[in-house]
């Protein structure tokens, strides 16, 4: 039986160690933390995570504790004009086999927490922080802030932007400061204009900023995400900030998201980052996951999803059998590499191009996407929202 570490008890984390624990493996997930939990505030999910998510067998778990999505909306913010669009019920839901739900990231990361609980395969430990890497023929060794050692057949590094697992296997410094910083509070729904209260994703964009909302926490809560570029000051990730802050940031709001902008209170601030798409993932016995081999900006919404992918490719590379760990995980990098540098350019372009844009440029993007059919809008988000980053069970994928 493989004996597998996972650093990180993220989502990322304990989605591998899910998909791993049930091809048989033995995984021990260590988390930095004493306490396995979340921070931050809604995620949006699209097809593709579900695909993942229900070959992680927590797909109904996940559903039931988020809120499906009628339509993704775009607005002209300085404006407060409609420009399009896209139901995601219906024709979507047939079209891409699983639905567009937003969830609270407690609530995607519970589920996979009691799964991998409950799983006699996975042994979670918290107040693990690890820090790097040994190898020699046969076996890796996870090495700690403590100066403990942990031994295993391979090491999954899921350990998030600042992940030292990567540190050693890539040596490419600190991650990219994007020049964003992304307000976030969440607003009881009944302090929620009545119009704002539906079931939707809404991007309000504006010159250089744009504002996302959409319910979470079963529709009790509308999660709120203002994101404005600037050079973002030195604060811890989530450091609170005053309500009369944010309003400045975004003096050109119009229409019925300045009310909702007024309103909001217990607003945080991160600074985004990311990093540019890499070759090496694997070094031997060692591969990485999620936000440590791939960080993204959350434009295109995929941070999670991508890393729920992730899991599941990693699971039907290692197969069931213990035979050639090393070349297994060269596998799975090779199936996850070109998707994930997708995702991650189009990710900084979407904020670039589309949702920051300005004058001429914000005019024709107007144009542009208020021509567009759903037919059309769905065809150009297919690569994406697809299944085609869920690799197909197939037990020939683990030979060799």
């Amino acid at each position: 039986m493989t004996e597998i570490l996972v650093a990180g008890g993220g989502v990322g984390g304990l989605a591998a160690a899910l998909g791993l624990a049930r091809r048989g493996h033995r995984v021990t997930v260590l988390e930095r933390r004493e306490v396995f939990t979340e921070t931050g505030a809604g995620i949006q999910l699209g097809p593709n995570a579900f695909a993942a998510l229900t070959r992680l067998g927590v797909a109904g778990e996940v559903l039931d504790r988020a809120v499906r999505v009628d339509a993704l909306r775009f607005m002209d913010g300085t404006t407060g004009e409609p420009v399009a669009s896209m139901p995601v019920d219906g024709a979507y839901t047939a079209r891409f086999g699983h639905p567009y739900a937003v969830v609270h990231r407690v609530d995607l990361h519970l589920p996979l927490l009691e799964a991998c609980r409950r799983h006699p395969g996975v042994v979670l430990r918290g107040h693990q922080h690890v820090t790097g890497y040994t190898q020699r023929r046969g076996e890796v060794t996870a090495l700690l802030a403590d100066g403990g050692r942990l031994t295993g057949d391979a090491l999954v590094g899921a350990d998030g932007l600042h992940s030292a697992v990567r540190s050693r296997l890539v040596g490419d410094g600190a991650p990219r400061g994007a020049g964003h910083t992304v307000y976030r509070a969440l607003v009881p729904m009944d302090e929620v204009p009545e119009g704002l209260r539906s079931p939707v994703v809404t991007l309000w964009a504006g010159p250089s900023w744009h504002i996302v909302h959409y319910p979470v926490a079963g529709g009790s809560h509308l999660n709120l995400a203002a994101t404005r570029e600037e050079t973002p000051r030195r604060a811890p990730a989530g450091a609170p900030v005053l309500p009369g802050r944010v309003r400045a940031a975004f003096p050109g709001l119009r229409g019925a998201a300045r009310p909702l902008l007024e309103r909001a209170r217990g607003w945080r601030a991160w600074a985004l980052y990311d990093r540019a798409p890499v070759e090496r993932w694997t070094d031997g016995r060692v591969a990485l996951l999620g936000d440590a081999a791939h960080p993204m900006l959350q434009y295109a919404a995929q941070g999670a999803c991508q890393a729920l992918e992730d899991a599941v490719a990693l699971g039907e590379a290692l197969g069931d059998r213990p035979v050639d760990v090393e070349r297994r995980l060269r596998r799975y990098a090779a199936e996850r590499r070109a998707r994930t540098a997708r995702v991650q350019w189009v990710s900084r372009e979407l904020g670039r191009r589309l949702y920051h844009a300005a004058g001429r440029a914000r005019r024709e993007r107007n144009a542009m996407l208020g021509a567009l059919s759903p037919r059309e809008m769905y065809d150009a988000v297919a690569w994406l929202h697809g299944g085609a980053g869920v690799p197909a069970r197939a037990g020939a994928a683990a030979g060799g």
